[in-house]
């Protein structure tokens, strides 16, 4: 009976898991449908803006493989130095194991061909003639261990220097794909600038602006409508209430403010959040642990993460040049969403960023410890 009894609770944690992965899946599959939803309603009917989405994904996917190359290659250098160094002490090794032998084979030769004979016949004390015979064993055994070390020498010069001829090569080929993903990288950004003047070109009037602006703030409010009504099927449990949190957070990035919430932007749009302009690639990092609810490119905000915080509780960071984290995944407080950049048509390379509470914006900068990035 008590081994019966302990099969439910052994079971338990492997029960617990499916269910945590089968929610997982559902999130997942509930954000992807948001997304296309929203994509196909405010990407697909502005050709420009799918035009702009287009470019800025090919600038971003040809700078991570030029990050990506830049590691391989200095992960292929580090060995190719460390190699050079083993051949330098080998080659030096071997210098001195040589000159050791030809010391052992001088003395050799000293004692002439018939060693054995001459070491017998040269003693009159028979036990000094065997102790002299074992030191002449010790002799032979330690000049056949210096051969076989040069032998094992010379095999790992040889293997060094195969290996760091295939290093070379592979340097030279990273080379050859860098010079490729810097002219990509360099289409991609042309192509973008040309979108850009064409957006540009679209928006010459102030009402134009105030339309699209109005359009793509319309945009986001209705994405965050949707991701709210998709998500309370899936409550998010928290360890710590996100209300509990303000005036002690740190800024999700380094840098300094250039638009603070509430600031005019043009008409009666009014800035939800706060930017921050900062360096390209700096890395974006989450306020406060939670679930990613949206990683993907929007309208006005470019390459956009959305993190569900519980409670009610929602950050945005936005104008990144790369995502790291895809919707459902967990982030930790502290933890690295994106990398910085100026996707969405800005001009300079800044992070967009916000907090909402039930779906209603509030000012960023009180929940902050500092009252600057």
């Amino acid at each position: 009976m008590a081994g019966g009894a302990a099969k439910p609770e052994a079971s338990k944690p492997q029960a617990d898991a499916r269910k945590a992965e089968a929610e997982l899946q559902a999130v997942k599959s509930e954000i992807e449908r948001v997304t296309r939803e929203v994509s196909e309603a405010q990407v697909e009917r502005d050709r420009l803006t799918r035009d702009l989405r287009t470019a800025e994904l090919s600038v971003g996917h040809a700078r991570e493989s030029l990050s990506d190359l830049k590691r391989q290659r200095a992960a292929h250098a580090a060995r190719r130095t460390a190699l050079a160094a083993e051949q330098h002490e080998r080659e030096a090794q071997l210098g001195k194991n040589r000159g050791d032998l030809a010391g052992e084979m001088r003395a050799a030769y000293t004692i002439g061909r018939q060693e054995p004979l001459k070491l017998l016949l040269n003693q009159e004390d028979p036990a000094l003639a065997g102790r002299m015979f074992v030191y002449y064993g010790y002799f032979g055994r330690a000049r056949a261990g210096e051969i076989r070390i040069i032998q094992d020498d010379v095999q790992r010069l040889a293997d060094l220097t195969a290996e760091l001829d295939a290093e070379d090569a592979a340097l030279g080929r990273l080379e050859q794909q860098r010079r490729a993903e810097l002219s990509a990288l360099e289409r991609a950004r042309a192509q973008r600038s040309q979108v850009l003047a064409g957006l540009e070109a679209e928006t010459r009037t102030r009402a134009q602006n105030l339309e699209r602006l109005r359009t793509q703030q319309a945009g986001l409010e209705q994405l965050l409508k949707e991701l709210r009504a998709a998500m309370e099927r899936f409550p998010l449990e928290t360890n710590e209430a996100f209300a509990r949190l303000r005036g002690k957070l740190a800024w999700p990035v380094s840098g300094h403010l250039v638009a603070r919430f509430g600031d005019a932007r043009a008409g009666g749009v009014r800035w939800d959040g706060v930017l921050v302009a900062t360096e390209r690639g700096s890395p974006v990092k989450a306020v406060c642990g939670g679930r990613v609810i949206y990683a993907d490119w929007l309208p006005g905000l470019g390459l956009l993460a959305i993190v569900d915080h519980g409670d009610g509780y929602l950050s945005l960071y936005g104008h990144n040049e790369r995502l790291y984290k895809a919707a459902g995944e967990r982030v930790a407080a502290g933890e690295t969403l994106a990398a910085a950049g100026d996707s969405g048509g800005t001009g300079r390379t800044e992070l967009y960023f916000e907090i909402r509470k039930g779906g209603k914006p509030v000012d960023p900068r009180p929940w902050f410890r500092a009252a600057d990035p």
